[in-house]
């Protein structure tokens, strides 16, 4: 579905490939209910059938995300191979983030609750189906956010959103990942107390101050359409779609999350939605520089404002099915 401009697509040249070159794969073992070992063999059996060898970069206490994110990149640097990723959205992130502007191709194996990049771009979510395309098509460029230097998806955002994610995380180690448990996080998060953000905004040569309780930036057509945000459609064009969402009450917030449910969040009065290649935030009052919590894909993690989301100079060369007309 989203996709760069074609100017932005232009400025970066396909991915070199040398035939049958490696597939460096980095592979989250918590995500997929914790079957790797069935993973990886199922993996390696795909990549015989297909002439291609496997290098499995295995996240786990002693190699962190970032770490073995970058040494696939630089083993599929050096071998004209492809740099894999098996895992959820927020793995998918941190892989993207090292591959971004590295010259590789990038394939995922949905591995996560919502997978919500991999449906996005076409990917199957089950293994047979998404190894296919991994091992078959050629990269096609598509359209990156970034949150200053930070790459995500799917969607960024600060305030009620990220906390969201926090608690929802909270759930999950306590009582285990579904959909049921993240909604109750959900519930949870919306009935507690949150302090409203006095922002000032800045894009396409418009500044505006003005109080939200969320603001959420995302990159991702299908979970626009799912809540009900028609302004998505805007990522078609290369831009990215920001949803603020003004203070309300407790049984207000809830009538939001049934309006989201039911795809209709457009309709819901305090909601605010613009579309943008580059977005500035910054407090309207207090410190420029302070330190707010930003969830990326679903990883949250601290930035220094100001904020500036925009749309990546380049894309993401990631192999997916032929893109439907």
């Amino acid at each position: 579905m989203s996709s760069p401009s074609p100017s932005s697509a232009a400025r970066s040249s396909a991915p070199r490939q040398v035939p049958g070159g490696p597939l460096c794969l980095v592979l989250n073992a918590a995500s997929g209910h914790g079957e790797a070992g069935a993973a990886v063999a199922e993996i390696e059996q795909a990549c015989a059938a297909a002439g291609r060898t496997l290098q499995v970069f295995a996240i786990d206490k002693r190699h962190p995300p970032q770490q073995q994110a970058g040494a696939a990149v630089a083993a599929a640097q050096a071998g004209g191979g492809i740099v894999g990723v098996a895992g959820g959205d927020g793995t998918i992130n941190t892989v993207a983030q090292a591959t971004l502007g590295s010259g590789c191709a990038f394939g995922v194996l949905p591995q996560g609750t919502f997978n919500y990049f991999a449906r996005n771009h076409g990917i199957p979510t089950e293994m047979e189906g998404a190894l296919r395309v991994l091992l078959s098509q050629p990269p096609q460029p598509v359209q990156v956010g970034l949150v200053n230097d930070r790459v995500f998806l799917v969607n960024a955002s600060l305030g009620v959103y990220a906390q969201l994610l926090e608690d929802r995380e909270a759930f999950k180690s306590r009582y285990g990942r579904n959909r049921f448990v993240a909604f109750g996080a959900a519930l949870r998060t919306l009935f507690g107390q949150h302090r409203p953000w006095d922002l000032r905004l800045a894009w396409g040569g418009e500044v505006h101050s003005l109080r939200t309780a969320s603001l959420f930036v995302g990159n991702n057509a299908l979970q626009f359409e799912q809540v009900g945000v028609a302004e998505g459609e805007a990522l078609e064009g290369g831009s990215l779609v920001a949803v603020l969402v003004r203070p309300m009450h407790r049984l207000a917030r809830l009538g939001l999350l049934l309006r989201g449910a039911a795809s209709r969040l457009d309709d819901a009065e305090k909601v605010q939605t613009l579309s943008f290649r580059s977005l500035d935030v910054a407090p309207s009052r207090g410190a420029l520089r302070r330190r707010v919590k930003v969830a990326t894909d679903g990883e949250v993690g601290f930035m220094q404002m100001p904020l500036r989301f925009r749309v990546a100079p380049e894309p993401l060369w990631l192999i997916r099915p032929p893109a439907v007309a």
